[in-house]
């Protein structure tokens, strides 16, 4: 009985470099001995397998370039065996054999997937060989294709997702300047979980915020968005900012995907009229203050993270004096090294960093992204988080 076997042909002169990796499914045992015949007098460059039924060969496929698919097996008839092929092997080319008065079938079965139809008793060895070598190069094609559309489609899905986590401020003073920085924390990455956003609600109230959802993913990506337009919502809408927390953490707890996803947050309410800032911190890093050359941390108290729990969080109030900036950032300016030591960069290492940049004579336009730069070169490296900054500037007063 012709039972699966591993046939391998001959070479009748030099050793050929490339072997392809082709499986026969092939009932018929005159049939089969025929294709072997035809490469070995061929001095393919093939290694062929045999299998008498779609049963045999369903764990073979895995290990092939290309499946040479009988249309009439015992246990596959017709386009539904090369369905259950293609299915079962979806990154394998498919060459179908076909009788000759069943050429309609064979084109069809290119219609449904398989790289080629070869019609038995019109085959010769250069032929076989032929449409092999083009069906696996047609099907690389494909996939290549196929996974550049991916891409393709993730950077259109990544973009829109990018457009609700960095919005355009909505701002009708010319009193404050908004300059901002994003960066995913790897580079091959799209976008992050790190999301801001500025809204004036009134001539002399200005209000910002920036947020990191846990996690790198677009899951975590759509759910910044969520919580962005959820503030932006409820900010333009007059509700003040302790029950918009509260309100936050209910989208955040209704809109995850997992119990474990949490979300920190700093909220900043700015009076421009009164000179003066109210901070609340959801488990996020204080805002600095920078003015005359310092940078000091906004002392405001931690809240709880959103997503843990719900619970009241203090605000803190601070002065702006002449002349100054408040500038919001994610965690992941501060997760650094400093060089081959274990130590982070921290809070402290950015209030240093901000001195010697303005020392150095930065501009608040450029300041964001420069931190950003000397954090990296005291890293060694890029950061590895996310990264999101908010600044936001008043020029000092003529």
């Amino acid at each position: 009985m012709f039972s699966a076997a591993s046939v391998p042909t001959q070479p009748r002169g030099p050793a050929r470099l490339t072997r392809l990796r082709v499986l026969l499914i092939e009932d018929d045992e005159g049939d089969a001995f025929l294709v072997e015949e035809l490469l070995h007098e061929q001095d393919a460059a093939i290694q062929l397998t045999v299998a008498r039924s779609l049963r045999d060969a369903r764990e073979l496929m895995a290990e092939v370039d290309c499946i040479l698919l009988d249309l009439g097996l015992p246990d596959a008839q017709g386009i539904d065996g090369l369905r259950r092929v293609l299915a079962h092997a979806p990154g394998t080319a498919v060459c179908v054999l076909t009788g000759q008065q069943d050429t309609h079938i064979g084109i069809t079965a290119v219609a449904e997937g398989a790289q080629d139809y070869l019609v038995k008793g019109q085959v010769d060895g250069a032929l076989l060989e032929r449409s092999v070598q083009y069906a696996v190069e047609r099907k690389h094609a494909e996939v290549s294709a196929g996974r550049l559309r991916e891409v393709e489609l993730r950077q259109a899905e990544s973009a829109r997702l990018e457009r609700g986590l960095l919005p355009q401020p909505v701002m009708t003073t010319d009193q404050i300047a908004v300059h901002s920085f994003y960066r995913p924390g790897r580079y091959e990455a799209l976008l992050g979980g790190d999301f801001f956003d500025v809204v004036q609600t009134s001539p002399d109230t200005v209000h910002a915020m920036i947020g990191d959802v846990s996690g790198h993913d677009v899951d975590g990506a759509a759910l910044g968005v969520a919580l962005r337009v959820a503030w932006r919502a409820l900010t333009l809408a007059g509700v003040e900012p302790e029950p918009t927390l509260v309100a936050l953490e209910r989208v955040i707890t209704t809109e995850r995907d997992h119990p474990s996803t949490f979300a920190t947050m700093a909220l900043v309410r700015i009076d421009l009229a009164a000179a003066r800032a109210t901070c609340w911190l959801a488990g996020h890093p204080p805002p600095l203050l920078v003015a005359q050359g310092r940078a000091v941390p906004v002392d405001a108290p931690y809240g709880l993270l959103l997503g843990i729990g719900d619970a009241p969080r203090e605000s803190a109030d601070v002065d702006l004096p002449d002349g100054w900036s408040l500038l919001l950032y994610t965690d992941g300016l501060v997760e650094g090294r400093l060089g081959d030591s274990s130590d982070r960069l921290g809070d402290e290492g950015l209030v240093g960093l901000c001195a010697t940049r303005l020392a150095r004579g930065d501009t608040m336009e450029r300041l964001p992204a420069s931190l950003v730069e000397s954090a990296e070169t005291l890293n060694g490296g890029p950061l590895a988080d996310d990264v999101a900054i908010v600044l936001l500037s008043k020029e000092p007063s003529s």
